[in-house]
């Protein structure tokens, strides 16, 4: 008998569909597709400075029950649309989460909650809410953390992020120079800026890498590069980064690396200390320097779900609460509304501030 060399570690290999498959079976129609452009282009103009709107990514920590993240994305569009004179609000929607040791690793690899491992459906959920989402009116916002998934789904994206745990990674910063959408770059966990700055020098130039196609074949893939990187401040164990002084710190990093002094603020993770009730306080900072005349914050994000705080998963969907995470804790629907109110205030109040000064 011959000694086995190979898939030693491999319990079991099922197919997927070939992403096209998928796409097929779900497909972008043309006001969808023009939806996602529009909402990307509008994105594009605040990162350069062409918009002075905020942009603002709010919704659940991860998604876990997409009819209560239906019903999320309902509730922020007409809230959306009644403030688009000051924000362009994008709901956050996350399939993917990055663990430190163990623990559910979100709707594409798990969409029953119960460790069955069904990523096949956790696609097709996946994609079938980012196109309920688009069809009504609403952008979406998505952590890209695989590097096959997003052949499934990300061309329905608004706006991407490399989170704090990959943004070293020389994988994912091939991979962000290929998407179609603007990516935020996160600062690391330690809360250094380096790593992020480099990160979307990276993105921005052309790469050939391997990937998979639309065919589910292995290809050489041969970037443009993506033009529209972009740091976050998360902070990070070093401690918060969302005041005024750690801002200026930031743009003038950006300056010196020949970069748009432009960031977008987590108000969650290290600028919260990881307490969601900080959230709303983080906010409200910004919003000072914002109405201040600041032009350096140019977008807030936020975890927000219609209940607040957090829940233990246990084995499946049993016994949950609807409409509260099962992940990181996030502020409730009520503290989202007076959280956006507050900051298209202060966009208002900035541009009465520059108006006086010009």
């Amino acid at each position: 008998m011959p000694t086995a060399i190979s898939d030693l570690h491999i319990a079991r290999a099922e197919p997927l569909p070939e992403p096209r498959a998928l796409r097929d079976a779900l497909p972008a129609d043309e006001a969808a597709a023009g939806h996602v452009a529009r909402s990307r282009e509008a994105v594009r103009a605040i990162l350069r400075g062409d918009d002075d709107r905020l942009l603002v990514i709010t919704g659940p920590c991860s998604i876990h029950e997409p009819a209560s993240a239906l019903d999320y994305a309902e509730r922020l569009q007409p809230l959306a649309e009644r403030l688009k004179g000051e924000l362009l609000v994008v709901m956050r929607v996350y399939f993917e989460k990055p663990r430190t040791r163990m623990g559910w690793k979100g709707l594409i690899y798990d969409p029953a909650l119960d460790g069955s491992g069904d990523i096949g459906q956790g696609l097709h959920e996946a994609r079938k809410l980012l196109l309920a989402c688009a069809r009504m009116g609403m952008p979406t916002a998505s952590e890209i953390l695989d590097l096959v998934t997003p052949q499934y789904y990300a061309e329905l994206l608004a706006w991407g992020a490399i989170g704090a745990r990959t943004v070293e990674s020389p994988l994912h910063r091939q991979m962000a120079s290929a998407l179609s959408a603007p990516v935020g770059f996160k600062n690391t966990t330690h809360g250094g800026l380096a790593a992020a700055i480099d990160a979307i020098h990276v993105a921005m130039q052309p790469h050939t890498f391997p990937s998979v196609s639309l065919e589910g074949q292995a290809v050489a893939v041969t970037t443009t590069g993506n033009p529209d990187g972009h740091l976050i401040l998360r902070g990070g164990s070093d401690g918060p980064n969302y005041d005024a002084a750690s801002v200026a710190r930031a743009a003038k990093a950006l300056r010196d690396a020949g970069l748009p002094e432009r960031v977008v603020i987590d108000c969650s993770h290290g600028n919260s200390s990881k307490d969601y009730t900080r959230q709303p306080l983080v906010a409200a900072d910004v919003a000072a320097q914002v109405a201040a005349g600041s032009p350096v914050p140019c977008g807030v994000m936020l975890e927000s779900y219609l209940v607040e705080g957090r829940q233990d998963l246990r084995h499946g969907r049993e016994g949950l609460r609807y409409g509260q995470s099962v992940t990181d804790a996030c502020i409730g629907w009520d503290a989202t509304v007076g959280v956006l109110q507050g900051l298209a205030e202060a966009v208002a109040q900035r541009r009465r501030v520059n108006h006086r000064d010009s």
